[in-house]
C-alpha cells in the first residue's frame, strides 16, 4: 500500500473530524429550534446523497425489510440529532461535546446486549472512571443539568444507531444506508411536525443567516464528511479510524472557545472531567486494538 496515500487520507481523516468538530458550532450560531434544525439538515443532506447517488450511478434497491429497518434507523439518529442540538440550545458546546464522549461507554453496554458476547471486565472499570469524570461536570456545571443529561441522551442514541449500523454496513454500500436513513428521520420529524400543527408559513421562514449555515451542515459536515470518511478507510485501519474519531469533542471545544470566547470558559474541574472521560475512551480503544492484534 503507497506510503503517501496512507498518510494523505490519515490528514483528511483528521480534517473530517475537524468537520464534525464544527457541527455542534453550527447547531449555535443557527437560529432554528432543535427539531426544524434537524429535520432541514436531514432533508438537505438526504438530497445532497440522492444527487451523489445519481451522478455515481449507484443502486438504490434494498429488500423491503431492510428499507424498514434503515429507516426506523432514521428515527434514531434523528432523536440523537435532536437531543444533540437540544443540549447545545439549553447548555453550550463545551457541555454537550463533553457528555458526548461517553458514547463509547454507553456501546460498551449495549454491546453485549445485541451481540451476545462477555462483559468485559475492563469496560467495567473504564464505566466507574466515565462516571467519575461526569460526577466532576456536574457538579461544577450543575446549572446545566438539563443539557447534560440530554447530551447522555444523545449518547444513548449514537450508540444505539453505531449497533444497528454495524451488522448492516457489513452488507450493504454506507451512502445507499445513509439515504435510506436520513428519508426515515425526515419522514417520522414530518409526521410529527404534521401532527403538531407545526408545519406553517413561519416553518418554512429561513432567515439568509439560517440558510447559509444549514447549507453547511447539510452539504459539508453532513453528506461530504460521512461520504469522505467512507473512502479514507480503504488506507487506514479501522482502529486508526475509531482512534481519530474521539478527537472530535476536542475540536469542538477548541474551536466553540475561538468562535463564541467567553461564553464557552468553564471552571478547571469541568476540563479535568472531560479530560477522564476523552482519555477513558481513547484507552479503551488502544487495549480493544492490543486484543485484537493478541488474538490474531
Amino acid at each position: 500500500m503507497p506510503k503517501d496515500k496512507v498518510f494523505n487520507s490519515y490528514l483528511h481523516l483528521h480534517f473530517i473530524v475537524f468537520v464534525w468538530g464544527f457541527t455542534a458550532v453550527l447547531g449555535a450560531l443557527i437560529t432554528l429550534e432543535a427539531l426544524p434544525l434537524v429535520w432541514y439538515r436531514m432533508l438537505f443532506a438526504s438530497l445532497f446523497i440522492l444527487v451523489y447517488m445519481w451522478f455515481r450511478k449507484l443502486p438504490y434497491k434494498l429488500p423491503l425489510k431492510t428499507i424498514l429497518v434503515l429507516l426506523f434507523a432514521g428515527l434514531v439518529i434523528a432523536l440523537h440529532w435532536y437531543t444533540f442540538f437540544k443540549a447545545i440550545k439549553v447548555s453550550n458546546v463545551s457541555v454537550t461535546l463533553a457528555c458526548l464522549s461517553t458514547g463509547a461507554f454507553f456501546a460498551s453496554i449495549l454491546e453485549p446486549i445485541f451481540f451476545k458476547r462477555k462483559v468485559i471486565g475492563y469496560e467495567v472499570l473504564f464505566g466507574l472512571v466515565v462516571i467519575a469524570g461526569l460526577y466532576l461536570i456536574f457538579k461544577v456545571e450543575g446549572h446545566y443539568v438539563e443539557g447534560i443529561l440530554l447530551a447522555l441522551t444523545s449518547a444513548f442514541l449514537s450508540a444505539s444507531f453505531s449497533i444497528i449500523n454495524g451488522k448492516f454496513a457489513q452488507v450493504y454500500d454506507p451512502t445507499i444506508i445513509s439515504f435510506y436513513e436520513l428519508v426515515g428521520g425526515v419522514l417520522f420529524f414530518s409526521i410529527f411536525l404534521l401532527i403538531g400543527g407545526s408545519f406553517n408559513a413561519e416553518f418554512f421562514k429561513l432567515s439568509w443567516n439560517d440558510l447559509i449555515w444549514l447549507f453547511v451542515l447539510s452539504s459539508f459536515c453532513t453528506a461530504y464528511a460521512f461520504i469522505a470518511s467512507v473512502g479514507v478507510m480503504k488506507y487506514l485501519s479501522p482502529y486508526t479510524v475509531m482512534l481519530t474519531i474521539n478527537l472530535e469533542p476536542i475540536y469542538g471545544i477548541i474551536l466553540a472557545l475561538v468562535v463564541f470566547g467567553e461564553k464557552e470558559q468553564m471552571n478547571s474541574q469541568f476540563y479535568i472531567g472531560a479530560l477522564i472521560i476523552l482519555s477513558t475512551v481513547i484507552l479503551n480503544g488502544v487495549l480493544k486494538n492490543k486484543v485484537k492484534q493478541v488474538e490474531v
